[in-house]
């Protein structure tokens, strides 16, 4: 389970995003040639709090901590699998949505941060279809509501029983006094087309649709009896894996647990470590360059398995990431810094570019470019340090280009002799790591003047020093070792003096420029509303919706429009 009752310095209950199949206690998943069934059987008893129970398929975050841990397994583990069925053990009933007694019994930070993750997870099984041909068919065989309708807005195809019982439904809007917190409105009108009159009603009324409405709204895909439902889901099943573009050959690799230890102040893993400050309020995470060269060949490279380097970077950072969002809710800053030999991380890249048609190597990719993002959209000062010793280049510089502000030191420092610093571009800064929007991080940066891009692209392979950065556009501030410190230290207590909420405010709007996609809708627009309706009167105050929800007492409203 994801919580193990242990306590942390900072006095929070440590909530770990680590689990594997045998531990889950809600998701029972089971493989069958090249077809995959996730069935959502939700433990009542196993929330992560007390105080509430999950009852009728609700999910608190615990849920879908095991919910993203077996997308991730299938990717990897199951080459074959073509097709992923996402089903309810329970009868008459697929998912209630988010448990509405976590929610009214949790803190702010906690919702907000748990619906992040749930985001994060609905679009990582789209990622799932669009980039690993795994498609997913859900099949509604009773109430999916709220979060649970959510659920299978994510998936590809919906069948929905037609039993007369069955329904979709998103009824935060009359029960709540909220709003659909997972993607549900973005989903509706950007990938489903429902038309917005439609749409307007469908989220106002509690009960829900189903029948030929829901298919002719394009709520669901098609209905079914009862009596032909398994008949139906088998024979799509089959004509989804006919067309997906899976190319899975041979075993899939086991993603082992990390090793990983926590301490008082910080983390430890193989190759990141976690240093916690929490008087600066600032988590520097270092990551280190692997210490040999690139396997000869993808064989290899699959022999490796999970200790393949760019892998266990990309999981170890992305753990590190979690625990620090919704561990350790005081820090300000996350200071990227990195050690090591900058030309292994170029071979590495290399050695992706050259065989990013295998499969394994494609699952690699993309679960860099899923960290990126999670870093991308975590509500924390994100600065880089690029210091003699640091090995940005290619896949970890991107951490310079996600960065709020970004440092590079000019030549050496006194008493060091370390090489200077250097960035090096390859060619996974160019399209291999988009962001939510669509652009990569690059394209982004340079969105005044593409002819700046063009430039950094022609110095791809190239050992840039500090000066020459700063010229390209690459990093904020070039500094020499005379200025290096006190720059460096007025810039950090200065941010952390700052308001936490107009911090957040002010960098979600600038990392995200240019075009906007369903995607970058939901975690900018949708968390940008989202959590101003969680902090009101209205949802959580003494009278409010979710404080009142099964008192059998209606909610009173402070009316005023804003």
């Amino acid at each position: 389970m994801a919580l193990d009752g242990r306590k942390l310095a900072n006095g929070a209950t440590f909530i770990d995003f680590q689990t594997e199949p045998s531990k889950y206690r809600h998701w029972k998943l089971d493989v069958a040639g090249d077809t995959a069934t996730l069935t959502m059987d939700v433990d009542e008893n196993g929330g992560l709090f007390e105080g509430y129970q999950l009852k009728l398929n609700s999910y608190d975050l615990g849920v879908d901590i095991e919910l993203a841990d077996a997308v991730q397994r299938l990717r990897f583990e199951h080459p074959g699998v073509k097709v992923v069925l996402l089903r309810s053990g329970k009868n008459r009933v697929f998912c209630a949505g988010a448990n509405i007694r976590m929610l009214a019994g949790s803190t702010h930070a906690h919702k907000v941060n748990f619906c992040k993750f749930t985001n994060e997870t609905r679009n990582g099984l789209e990622d799932s279809s669009a980039n690993s041909g795994q498609r997913f068919i859900c099949v509604v065989n009773g109430t999916a509501a709220g979060g649970g309708y959510e659920l299978a807005l994510a998936a590809d195809h919906i069948i929905m029983a037609d039993d007369g019982a069955a329904a979709v439904a998103l009824p935060e809007v009359p029960l709540l006094a909220v709003l659909p917190g997972t993607g549900g409105l973005t989903r509706v009108v950007d990938k489903r087309k429902v038309r917005r009159d439609h749409a307007d009603f469908f989220c106002t009324i509690e009960e829900g649709i189903k029948g030929r409405r829901a298919v002719q709204w394009r709520l669901v895909d098609e209905i079914v009896p009862n009596s032909r439902l398994e008949a139906k889901v088998a024979t799509r099943a089959k004509e989804f894996a006919a067309g997906s573009k899976r190319a899975g050959e041979g075993e899939g690799i086991a993603l082992t647990p990390l090793t990983r230890e926590i301490t008082d102040n910080g983390l430890r893993y193989g190759c990141v470590d976690v240093e916690i400050n929490r008087d600066a309020r600032i988590a520097t995470i270092t990551i280190k360059a692997s210490e040999g060269e690139p396997p000869a060949d993808v064989a290899g490279m699959s022999a490796q398995g999970a200790s393949f380097w760019p892998l266990q970077v990309a999981r170890e950072l992305d753990d590190a990431i979690l625990h620090l969002r919704i561990n350790e809710l005081e820090i300000a800053m996350l200071v990227f810094k990195s050690v090591g030999e900058g030309a292994r991380v170029v071979a590495y890249d290399d050695f992706i570019e050259a065989n990013k048609a295998h499969w394994l190597v494609n699952e690699i990719r993309h679960t860099w470019k899923r960290v990126l993002k999670r870093i991308d959209v975590t509500s924390r000062t994100l600065v880089t340090l690029v210091e003699p010793g640091s090995c940005f280049a290619g896949t970890l510089a991107e951490l310079v280009f996600a960065a709020d502000r970004s440092y590079m030191l000019i030549g050496q420092r006194q008493g060091d002799n370390r090489a200077p610093a250097e960035i090096v571009l390859t060619a996974a800064n160019f399209g291999a790591y988009p962001m939510s929007h669509g652009l990569t991080r690059l394209e982004s940066r340079f969105q005044a003047d593409p002819s700046e891009l063009e430039t950094a692209r022609a110095k791809t392979g190239e050992a840039i020093d500090a000066g020459s950065a700063e010229d390209l556009g690459l990093v904020t501030f070039a500094l020499d070792d005379i200025d290096w410190d006190d720059e460096v230290r007025v810039f950090l207590e200065e941010r952390a003096s700052f308001s936490p909420d107009g911090l957040t405010g002010m960098e979600a709007n600038l990392r995200f420029v240019g075009p906007e996609t369903m995607e970058s809708k939901i975690f900018s627009r949708l968390t940008a509303w989202q959590n101003w309706i969680f902090q009101r009167p209205n949802a959580v105050g003494e009278t409010g919706a979710l404080q009142r929800y099964g008192t059998g007492v209606k909610a009173q409203f402070d009316m005023t429009r804003v």
